[in-house]
């Protein structure tokens, strides 16, 4: 592999550290600032899920933006943009004193966090050898994903200004990495041909079997959000209630399931290359991660050690997410593939919300507890996400040098 394929995964790969470290410390250090500002109580819960929330929807919107433009202008142009963008954002939020700056610097970096991973993705499938292409999407996800454990370690560290400046700083001496990579051969192909039309999100939606194939892959990935926004976040409340005995925080359970989500990333991309197959590979990991999910919401008067190792093998059960969005990227020609692989992790991300909502709606009914409230959370979840697993087609063999 020659030494630019390799400079661009590297820069790839830690743009989606900076990426994971950014989405994360806001779950982790939320709470503290908030309570700076004078937040407290159920209305400092309510002000977090806001701030979340609104994160949310400038990933979503923040994906459509950004997957268009890296099929028309180009990958490396998206890659470093939302780079810049989030990192800004999060170097002013260490200096704002009021909710509407929050929200509005909260809003922004989602749009920015939402370019990097589709687009990362992409150029590194584009340009890696399809044999071993499997291989470097797990490379990117790994590095990307311990960015999140940074983020959990650092949070719970640093005060919480000083942790939005490391964020934006990493993103900063990141950009000055950009120096010798080079943009997608296909892409430049693509770009080349004016008789097909690039980054027209419109051919997901108008025709029925692009509209199909893009749904099922934005369902499978359902599990990994159940994960990060009950099983992950809620974590504390859900210790409390199995009556863990040590105290859990959201930072370490943060720390303990992203490491596994490295691990797992890594190793769902070995499986899915040794056994030539996207698919079958997700599917395995689906099935452990719903054991692994059952086991966690039953560890009744277990001890923290036991709680956080059962996060770690959860974390690696999870970690087929960079599979899918590989497998996602696939499924369609170059001149729609950015749009493709950026806006579904975005869209998998802004399924916290319904997932939230439901979550909330069956915990808040008398005849079931927070326990059960998550069970039956997960395995309408897991259920989903396996039939759109079963029903995608199988991308492993598939030549990417093609146009819709």
């Amino acid at each position: 592999m020659k030494k630019s394929t390799l400079l661009l995964l590297l820069v790839a790969s830690l743009g989606y550290f900076v990426d994971t470290f950014d989405l994360i410390l806001f779950v982790v250090i939320g709470k503290s600032s908030l309570a700076e500002m004078g937040y407290s109580g159920q209305t400092l819960d309510n002000m977090r899920l806001f701030l979340f929330d609104v994160q949310m929807v400038g990933l979503l919107l923040g994906g459509i933006f950004f997957g268009i433009l890296g099929d028309k202008k180009g990958r490396l142009s998206v890659l470093f943009g939302s780079i810049l963008l989030y990192s800004v954002c999060n170097i002013i939020n260490g200096f704002i004193n009021d909710i509407y700056s929050y929200t509005a610097l909260r809003f922004l970096a989602g749009v920015g966090l939402a370019g990097e991973l589709g687009v990362g993705v992409t150029i590194v499938a584009e340009t890696m050898p399809q044999k071993i292409r499997g291989y470097g999407t797990s490379i990117l996800a790994a590095t990307g994903v311990l960015g999140a454990v940074v983020a959990g370690l650092i949070g719970d560290a640093l005060y919480w200004r000083t942790a939005f400046f490391v964020g934006g700083g990493l993103g900063i001496l990141l950009l000055l990495m950009r120096i010798g990579t080079f943009e997608s051969e296909m892409f430049l192909n693509a770009k080349a041909d004016q008789k097909h039309e690039r980054g027209n999100i419109w051919k997901l939606i108008t025709n029925p079997q692009s509209r199909k194939i893009y749904i099922l892959s934005l369902l499978v990935g359902i599990p990994v959000f159940f994960v990060v926004t009950i099983l992950m976040q809620m974590a504390p409340s859900l210790a409390t209630e199995l009556n863990i005995q040590g105290e859990i925080t959201t930072g370490k359970a943060v720390a303990f399931i992203y490491t596994g989500l490295a691990c797992g990333d890594v190793l769902c991309g070995v499986v899915s290359q040794k056994l030539k197959s996207r698919k079958k590979a997700i599917g395995l990991f689906q099935i452990l991660s719903l054991i692994i999910s059952i086991v966690y919401l039953n560890l009744h008067n277990q001890n923290s050690t036991v709680f956080y190792a059962v996060c770690i093998l959860m974390g690696i059960s999870t970690g087929y997410w960079i599979v899918m969005i590989t497998m996602g990227a696939e499924q369609f020609g170059t001149n729609i593939r950015a749009t493709v692989a950026t806006t579904i992790p975005n869209f998998v991300r802004g399924m916290a919300i319904p997932i939230s909502m439901l979550y909330g709606f069956l915990g808040s009914l008398a005849s079931l507890s927070i326990i059960q409230a998550a069970l039956i959370t997960g395995i309408t979840c897991f259920a989903i996400a396996l039939y759109a697993n079963y029903k995608l087609p199988e991308t492993f063999h598939k030549d990417l040098d093609y146009l819709e």
